[in-house]
């Protein structure tokens, strides 16, 4: 599906300047990974709202204009989402991530981690984990800052906003109540911003209607599906009927 590939291209793109290399390559394995549906979604909804608008199947964008776009919605889902496995499941918290009774840790000036209340190594594995998941922060942190970014400057900006902020309250509820529901509220508004973002980048606007629909595709057991097996080139036309 040449929409995935070229948000994808997009999305590294751009965070090809982040550092140290060893950050940069694990955001790109997330992205390597991930089901690109938010980013295609962004380019599906603006050729929509131009077919809408002029009659026309073919699109009045680029398509490298329009994946940048898709870049920034992605790259804020996948940041996200990274931040919701690691606020269910904080490595740092298993059993043995702490060295002593008051969780102090130092290095033997090499690669084993020491309690300082009796000079015991901690258990490797969750020190591993542990270090994985500071990395993963910085990751999702990145992520979300770049996708921020891209859509900075545009009519999708304040949307981008409200999903950031709506995924804080819905975690915290989740947190607080058990409620694993909240979880699924993450894609409904990623998939709304992808309206918005693509609608807007045509010249038209995320009717209640659009939004709708793109929330009943979000919904989904399990992992978000792939974009190719979620999207049709059907998809832009029944999307032009909701504008």
């Amino acid at each position: 599906m040449e929409e995935a590939a070229a948000v994808r291209v997009a999305a590294t793109d751009a965070v090809g300047d982040v550092e140290p290399d060893r950050l940069r390559e694990r955001i790109r394995e997330r992205l390597e990974d991930g089901s690109m549906a938010p980013g295609v979604l962004t380019v599906l909804s603006a050729r929509a709202a131009a077919a809408r608008a002029s009659a026309d199947d073919s699109p009045s964008i680029s398509l490298e204009a329009l994946a940048e776009r898709g870049a920034g919605v992605q790259l804020i889902y996948e940041g996200l989402r990274l931040t919701r496995t690691l606020s269910q499941d904080p490595p740092w918290e298993r059993e043995g991530a702490s060295a002593g009774p008051r969780g102090d840790e130092f290095t033997d000036g090499g690669d084993v981690t020491l309690s300082d209340a009796d000079g015991v190594p901690t258990d490797p594995t969750a020190t591993t984990e542990a270090d994985a998941a500071d990395m993963d922060i910085l990751v999702a942190d990145v992520m979300v800052a770049r996708g921020f970014y891209l859509l900075a400057r545009t009519e999708a900006s304040t949307e981008a906003v409200a999903v950031v902020r709506s995924f804080g309250g819905d975690q915290t509820r989740r947190r607080t109540t058990g409620d694993e529901t909240f979880d699924g509220n993450l894609e409904v508004d990623v998939f709304e911003l992808a309206a918005v973002a693509g609608a807007t980048a045509a010249g038209g606007e995320a009717t209640t209607d659009l939004r709708a629909h793109v929330g009943d595709l979000a919904r989904s057991e399990g992992a978000l599906p792939l974009a190719e097996g979620l999207f049709s080139e059907a998809t832009p036309a029944a999307l032009a009927e909701r504008f």
